[in-house]
């Protein structure tokens, strides 16, 4: 399980290093292998361990083509899926069509998301703090109390 949230620089040849505490159960993961791809609700790229995509890409797949919106989704989603494998110190290239999606930069957020990463461009990040915090304060006033 991935949590928290990392501090990462992007290196000149657009590199991130993936914080060591993930990086066994990634190499343990299909060798390491992982998708990245543009998010279809945010401006952030998602990064899949090869287990998790493998189940993300046949729930999507399932959908149904006619239905509005699920294209869109299939065009971002899959068109921007790129493989990429950390190397031997752990760093993982983000493609330029990428980037530009996410408006990254040198600096970064990882935010572990359970079974997979969003890599953020830190400065998007901190300006959506305060939408976030509302969105979710909004979700749990909705909650059911269970005790």
């Amino acid at each position: 399980m991935f949590l928290g949230s990392s501090y990462l620089n992007l290196d000149a040849k657009s590199r991130f290093a993936m914080p060591t505490k993930y990086r066994e159960r990634i190499v343990a993961d299909q060798d390491g292998e992982m998708v990245l791809t543009a998010d279809h609700g945010g401006q952030c790229l998602t990064l899949y361990p090869m287990s998790s995509w493998e189940v993300m890409q046949k729930s999507i797949a399932s959908m149904n083509p006619l239905k509005k919106g699920t294209m869109n989704l299939m065009r971002t989603v899959f068109g921007y899926a790129t493989e990429v494998k950390m190397d031997g110190q752990g760093r993982i290239l983000v493609a330029e069509p990428l980037r530009d999606f996410a408006n990254l930069d040198k600096k970064l957020m990882l935010i572990g998301q359970m079974d997979k990463f969003e890599l953020w461009s830190e400065d998007v990040w901190n300006s959506s703090a305060e939408d976030r915090v509302s969105f979710a304060e909004k979700g749990i006033k909705k909650m059911p109390i269970t005790r």
